[in-house]
């Protein structure tokens, strides 16, 4: 492609206009409006049937199956007076993605007519084919029978387009033999877990009444946007979501302007409609602002039940996918698309909650006096320092290796921050005499019109990868473009596990003789003695802090190809096993997908590499050095530098030898041991890929940009 595309091209985004949307209507008047929720269903169902499909929802109580056809019949009328053709069980199988099956609301009766139908039967069950989804060997690949159960704790919803709409029911989705194909499935068995474990210990606590517990997330979204004409020129962004090439802009995002800036008019009307979409889903997106990176922006939502909350995350992901191409935007939300900047991440809020009691991780004023809250505060720093490993392997992915331990977002290394009061409170009960701890206090700053501000008893470190912030952890880990039921999954369960064994420690001290309040102390110690190691308040981006960790015993896992066999450990399998969140079968299947995803990413990433550098980049530059050599030719008698013609020959002599290095890796046999190919791959595979990127990028700084094939970092970035 040559300058005179690319100016095109920028002259067609110059003459953009923003999309011409309607105003927007009150938020009160289309809040959930797209929603079968409680309210609608209370309206149009028989008192009986809503009492007992509410405590399913509520309390967590079985599915009464004979409610199925009323609830169908309604649902089915609510839609279709909504303008909707089709329905669909939506699932979200072991690809990450979300998959749907649309039937059709008819049927034939006997005299040969068509009728509207939409039975109990079909909304609680369907059998998609499953035959082309990952199965990680659960199944063999002609047994293609898979089923979808309709997940009623998930409000149904409709999915608009302008030719009608399809209504969506969130379900489950489970192999013939009941294993679990998809990522709800164990999360709902791992809130289950949350449930059992923590009202065991609430009990222990002097709380008789029974309450549903559940945990709850809140999962801020990164993303970038790029003019989609750009993306139509960038091989890699279209097949890999990612520049695979490019060469850092003179200007990034080193004056910070961009973080919290005015927003540009254009992104602006695309999030203002995006959010519109959203708020009838029913998702209540709270914030959006500018990220650091140019181009970077993050949109964050309330707190929700988690189940619901992951369901919404990957609307969102949808919406802001589908509504990006309407505004001439191409949505990125891989990790790592523009090297030398920052990558994009999705923060997870987690807490637990009880029906009753509320936020069970809200310390409330005097943090010291709440043994309720010490107990499952100290049963999530021992979870997280026995299977810190496990919260690396669940973000495992080619994409998030590139953003994890860079100098943007958490590290490989696992660890809490807990600030300086709770650390202080910590340290009290491992020196065995909890007295006191720091207030929070007033911030004067010095102006006469503003009052002094209530000033939190600790910072924030967003260098933390599992960081206490209030009355919530934040799990900062987990990748852009990655569910985030996975996260859940594995933090439900490690709560569970430990607030398990801080029941069972009280039992025993109880039943040994001592008091409750003893009980409780004793049991805080021995999780600080044995698991404080875990806490780290200081620079978790500091080389010092790698070789602490290292004296800590607390594990490194840079890469995937480290994290991901975490999964085949034994002491994992139990964990989730003892829990009954995943089985060893579906955990086993988990790590073939997982690292056959990893594998493919890559090699698909490599191809391109190939492809592009050899059809693109050479000719471009040979291009570029011929026309050099001829212009010298003509021009020798004036003495001239021959400086610029002899780096552009050595560096395409670099990339032709690294093409070949790459060429040679890509196609070696990788047969054998899945964790063999995980090593190759990241060793050597991305190994050439980075020597070939690094040639190319050389190149773009000596080749005259009339002949440079690709758009710039700097056009893509800057030019909206």
């Amino acid at each position: 492609m040559s300058i005179i595309n690319r100016r095109d091209i920028i002259k067609q985004i110059a003459a953009r206009s923003p999309v011409d949307v309607k105003p927007s209507p009150d938020i009160y008047d289309i809040w959930a409006a797209d929603v079968f929720d409680l309210e609608k269903m209370k309206n149009v169902l028989t008192k009986q049937i809503f009492s007992s499909l509410e405590k399913t929802i509520m309390l967590g109580t079985p599915l009464d199956a004979s409610v199925a056809d009323e609830v169908a019949a309604v649902m089915r009328n609510w839609a279709i007076s909504h303008g909707a053709k089709y329905y669909s069980h939506v699932f979200h199988p072991l690809t990450g993605a979300t998959a749907e099956k649309h039937d059709g609301f008819i049927a034939i009766n006997r005299s040969g007519k068509l009728v509207s139908e939409f039975s109990g039967k079909q909304l609680i069950q369907s059998e998609p084919d499953a035959s082309a989804f990952p199965n990680g060997g659960i199944r063999s690949t002609f047994e293609a029978r898979g089923y979808t159960a309709w997940d009623v704790t998930s409000p149904a919803y409709l999915m608009e387009t302008s030719n009608g709409a399809t209504l969506c029911i969130p379900t489950a989705f489970v192999s013939w033999t009941g294993s679990a194909l998809d990522k709800k499935t164990p999360l709902l068995r791992s809130n289950m877990a949350i449930n059992r474990t923590a009202s065991r210990l609430l009990k222990i606590l002097g709380h008789e009444e029974n309450t549903a517990i559940s945990t709850s997330a809140g999962p801020e979204q990164e993303y970038f946007l790029i003019d989609a004409a750009f993306a139509a020129a960038r091989p890699d962004l279209l097949l890999a979501g990612r520049t695979l090439f490019g060469k850092p802009s003179a200007k990034g995002q080193e004056f910070g302007d961009h973080y919290f800036g005015a927003i540009p008019e254009r992104v602006q009307i695309f999030m203002q409609d995006v959010e519109e979409k959203l708020y009838r889903l029913g998702i209540p997106a709270k914030t959006h602002h500018n990220e650091v990176a140019p181009g970077q922006f993050e949109i964050a939502p309330l707190y929700e039940n988690s189940n619901i909350a992951s369901d919404h995350q990957q609307l969102v992901m949808t919406t802001l996918k589908a509504y990006a191409k309407k505004h001439g935007f191409l949505c990125l939300l891989h990790e790592k698309p523009f090297k030398g900047i920052n990558g994009s991440g999705k923060h997870v809020n987690w807490s637990i909650r009880s029906a009753k009691l509320g936020n069970l991780l809200d310390p409330g004023d005097t943090p010291h006096a709440n043994m309720q809250f010490l107990l499952f505060c100290g049963a999530i720093i021992r979870g997280v320092h026995k299977y810190g490993n496990l919260l690396r392997a669940v973000v495992a992915s080619a994409g998030n290796d590139h953003r994890l331990g860079a100098n943007e977002a958490p590290p490989a290394i696992m660890s809490i921050y807990l600030g300086t009061q709770l650390t202080d409170v910590f340290e009290q009960i491992k020196a065995g005499a909890l007295k006191s701890c720091e207030k929070t206090s007033l911030m004067n700053i010095g102006v006469d019109t503003i009052p002094p501000l209530p000033k939190d008893p600790g910072d924030r470190n967003r260098t933390s990868p599992f960081a206490f912030t209030g009355n919530r952890f934040e799990f900062r880990a987990v990748g852009s473009s990655q569910s985030i039921s996975d996260s859940l999954v594995a933090i439900n369960t490690i709560a569970a596990d430990s607030i398990d064994w801080v029941a069972s420690k009280l039992e025993e001290y109880i039943e040994g003789g001592k008091k409750i309040e003893e009980a409780c102390t004793t049991v805080l110690k021995e999780i600080v003695d044995n698991h404080s190691a875990i806490i780290f308040n200081d620079n978790s981006y500091s080389e010092e802090w790698q070789k602490e960790a290292e004296k800590r015993g607390l594990p490194n896992l840079k890469t995937s190809a480290e994290a991901l066999p975490v999964l085949r450990k034994q002491e994992i399998i139990d964990l989730f096993e003892e829990q009954k969140t995943i089985t060893p079968i579906e955990l086993a299947a988990r790590f073939e997908i997982a690292s056959e995803q990893y594998i493919k990413t890559i090699d698909v990433e490599a191809k391109l590499v190939l492809d592009i550098a050899k059809t693109k980049i050479l000719p471009a530059s040979i291009a570029y050095l011929t026309e050099q050599v001829e212009s010298f030719e003509i021009l020798k008698g004036f003495s001239l530098n021959r400086s610029n013609i002899n780096i552009v020959a050595g560096l395409i002599k670099e990339l032709q030898n690294a093409i070949a290095g790459l060429k040679i890796n890509l196609h070696k046999n990788h047969e054998g041991d899945i964790e063999n190919q995980l090593k190759f791959y990241a060793k050597y595979v991305l190994f050439y890929m980075g020597e070939v990127r690094a040639a190319v990028d050389a190149l773009e700084s000596e080749v005259a940009d009339d002949y440079w094939p690709l758009p710039s970092y700097m056009e893509m970035l800057f030019i909206r």
